[in-house]
């Protein structure tokens, strides 16, 4: 009998990790370790499993001291903690094993810190390494490059975690995408050839998560939601809508996809019917000329404003995707990206530089150049890049600052919420009920002290209180996410305040 510890390292204050916010509704992370769990259901069922994720619990040394194995699972933004996790481990003797996107990218990195690498898809790399292990002969590294039917993904083991830290819950339906965007890694770790679950594969997992008690946001993490748009339409969709009829709504449900949503109204209408209502949208630029550089052909040739505003109108907050330091980008692309941004409307808007991760087709193409600099962290707050830009360094990070200064300084950015909040028509389908309570008790307990913090102490008063009476006498259907608003505003401004060209936010 193997007892393992499956580590999740602990995520640096990043734009998604929304740790300032989620700390008003006391949670601890946003999202599970959705491949350490699924990664735990392909393990021998004698084995005996502990998940320890560091972003909702500390380090703690009794764990790694009852395990034989530490089995670990990071992205590139979790390499420091996770080089913490390893030393830690090796010094109490244990096991080690590797396996995720960080380690599949910069597994020379890592080859002499710890016992096996399981790279790639565990539905493929893990059996072999168990096989071994069985026969006494286990090997160094385990790679594939073949892709995984996901008819074999077994339903995640959310048995293991608390699910009660978290704000959401995640479910993967598909892998791969059909674009080839340059900067983009997902077809170099998933492919282009989109693969799916069944429908029965993923009602299964939505009757796990009912069963275990959760009730609320579950998050389909799939890179590109539509990628198959006539089995997502005809047979996930329909499916989901009757399950969620029959449940009476139990989760809300967001996504990833591609601007081509905006084209299928009926895709829009399925998706709103099915429980879900916000969409994250890789945007990138208004720069055509830059979209077209790096291979952004989707985005290229539209009036990418009215197709978020469409999508909008029809119930789905767009959340947006974009990038400076493009070769082809103008001196005036910062005025205009945040000028299209707030045309859009778009509140969650992640800004970044560009990065070249490694295995892109941009990686390849601007290291002929003599243009990458040594180590792609991940990190989408940190002021890092791995490339030099034809701009120069110098004037990206300051047309940087600059764009997201004039985002999230709090006045300017509860316009851009009020206009949004004016034009939004959500359709609210989700249940309050006894699990739903006891999964999110301290949301409206601490309603009071999120009024008095927004509504008395920070900037923007005036703002917050105009939205307030508007969202909660005249349109309460958005009250809840008014208030998600705002505190996501607040994350951004603790995120970015090193950032800020003054200290007026």
């Amino acid at each position: 009998m193997i007892k393992v510890l499956l580590v999740y390292p602990r995520y640096p204050d990043t734009f998604w990790s929304f740790r300032n916010a989620l700390k008003f509704v006391k949670k601890k992370a946003s999202h599970p370790p959705l491949g350490l769990l699924t990664i735990a259901s392909l393990l021998p069922k004698d084995f005996r499993l502990k998940v320890l994720d560091l972003n909702t619990s500390p380090l703690n040394l009794e764990f790694f001291k009852w395990a034989d194995w530490v089995l670990i699972s990071a992205m590139s933004v979790q390499r420091e903690s996770a080089e913490e996790v390893i030393k830690i481990a090796k010094s109490l003797g244990k096991t080690v094993i590797a396996g995720g996107p960080l380690f599949t990218a910069f597994y020379q990195d890592f080859i002499e810190k710890v016992d096996h690498l399981v790279l790639n898809e565990g539905e493929i790399t893990l059996p072999k390494f168990l096989e071994d292990w069985e026969k006494g002969c286990p090997q160094k590294v385990y790679y594939t490059s073949e892709f995984v039917d996901l008819k074999f993904s077994p339903v995640p083991s959310y048995h293991l975690i608390k699910l009660k830290d978290y704000t959401s819950m995640c479910i993967q339906y598909s892998r791969g995408c059909p674009f080839s965007c340059e900067f983009c890694d997902v077809t170099n770790l998933f492919g282009r050839k989109i693969r799916t679950k069944t429908v029965d594969q993923i009602i299964a997992e939505l009757e796990n998560l009912y069963k275990l008690g959760w009730r609320g946001s579950v998050f389909f993490v799939d890179d590109n939601f539509i990628g198959k748009k006539p089995t997502v339409k005809q047979e996930l969709l329909p499916s989901l809508i009757r399950w969620q009829e029959k449940h009476r709504y139990p989760f809300v449900f967001y996504t990833q996809a591609s601007i081509n949503l905006a084209d299928d109204d009926e895709l829009i209408e399925l998706l709103v019917k099915a429980g879900f209502n916000s969409v994250f949208i890789g945007i990138e630029t208004p720069v055509e000329e830059s979209l077209a550089e790096v291979q952004k052909r989707q985005n290229l040739n539209r009036n990418l404003i009215e197709d978020v505003k469409k999508i909008q109108r029809k119930g789905l907050e767009v959340m947006g995707g974009f990038i400076v330091g493009f070769d082809s980008d103008p001196p005036n692309v910062f005025n205009s990206l945040v000028k299209f941004i707030e045309e859009s409307k778009i509140v969650i808007a992640m800004v970044g530089l560009l990065n070249a991760p490694p295995g892109t087709n941009l990686y390849q193409r601007l290291k002929t150049e003599g243009r990458i600099r040594p180590l792609f962290k991940g990190n989408n707050t940190d002021l890092s890049t791995n490339i030099i830009p034809k701009m120069g360094f110098e004037t990206l990070l300051q047309g940087y600052k600059k764009v997201i200064t004039n985002l999230y300084e709090t006045k300017r950015y509860y316009k851009r919420v009020f206009g949004f909040l004016k034009d939004f028509n959500p359709y609210t389908h989700v249940k309050i009920d006894k699990a739903y309570v006891k999964n999110h008790p301290f949301y409206l307990l601490n309603l009071p002290k999120i009024i008095f913090k927004f509504g008395v102490l920070e900037k923007g008063r005036i703002l917050f209180w105009k939205m307030f009476f508007y969202t909660f006498f005249k349109k309460p259907k958005v009250f809840a996410t008014f208030i998600a608003q705002v505190l996501g505003g607040y994350h951004f401004r603790k995120v970015f305040r090193p950032f800020f060209l003054s200290g007026k936010i």
